[in-house]
């Protein structure tokens, strides 16, 4: 195990800018997991370790062989960690290789459409992965995936749950040849409440948290749908709708 403390190590420095950087992350296709249970999470499901970066090598399980590791000491893990409160454990691992499939074969989708909030990526994907959808794309700008508030938030989905990041015009030709009707969360003419809506094969997409489903993608659905709510509250959260919406398709299988 190698020991580090300077700041200026060039470790450091990628470490820093996985943190900060979607574009520096996507040129070395590495991001960074900044606890022992997304550690964890990457051992158990396959996540491609490269780097673990620790405080107390004692309490690291065993790791795969080939998987670089670093001891540093505490405030350098506290300059290091996009956490707030550091757990004494970072991981860099390979960003997936996953090239936008020809079919879908799954059952159920989440769309994003320009759902900025890392936080609300990251809930979303945990949540679709909790409801048994079989994968989640992003349109129109949505937080990084492999963000660090994004994969914080995922608690592991994000090696789990499939996710592409893709344009409307892909994502539509993809659903009209896989045979799935696009519906969404939305006020239409033709808007049904959530709770009558066939789930049996469907994407569902939700919108950004100030505007909603952009005009582009609300022309493309199917069909929208209406979570039934108080009438003076006008809305829920992304993260809200989408746990809704996930949980009254998954009741339905």
């Amino acid at each position: 195990m190698e020991t580090i403390t300077g700041r200026t190590n060039p470790l450091c420095t990628h470490l820093r800018k996985l943190a900060s950087s979607a574009a520096y992350r996507r040129e070395t296709g590495e991001f960074l997991c900044d606890s022992p249970k997304l550690l964890t999470e990457a051992l158990l499901w396959g996540g491609a370790l490269r780097t673990v970066v620790c405080t107390d090598p004692a309490a690291l399980p065993d790791l795969p062989a080939g998987v670089r590791t670093v001891r540093v000491p505490e405030d350098l893990m506290e300059a290091l960690s996009p956490a707030r409160t550091p757990q004494g454990v970072l991981s860099v691992c390979a960003v997936p290789d996953r090239p936008l499939p020809d079919r879908l074969t799954g059952r159920r989708y989440a769309v994003l459409d320009g759902v900025q909030d890392p936080g609300n990526v990251g809930t979303i994907l945990r949540t679709a992965d909790a409801f048994g959808a079989d994968g989640l794309f992003l349109l129109n700008g949505c937080a990084d995936l492999y963000g660090p508030k994004t994969v914080r938030a995922s608690m592991g989905a994000v090696f789990r749950c499939p996710a592409w990041a893709c344009t409307l015009a892909d994502l539509t030709a993809l659903l009209k040849a896989s045979g799935l009707p696009l519906y969404g969360a939305a006020l239409r003419a033709d808007t049904v409440d959530a709770r009558a809506a066939d789930y049996a094969r469907c994407a569902v997409a939700i919108g950004s948290e100030g505007r909603g489903l952009s005009g582009e993608t609300l022309a493309a659905c199917d069909l929208t749908v209406r979570i039934p709510m108080s009438e003076h509250c006008e809305s829920l959260n992304a993260a809200a709708a989408a746990a809704v919406l996930l949980w009254e398709a998954a009741r339905n299988d």
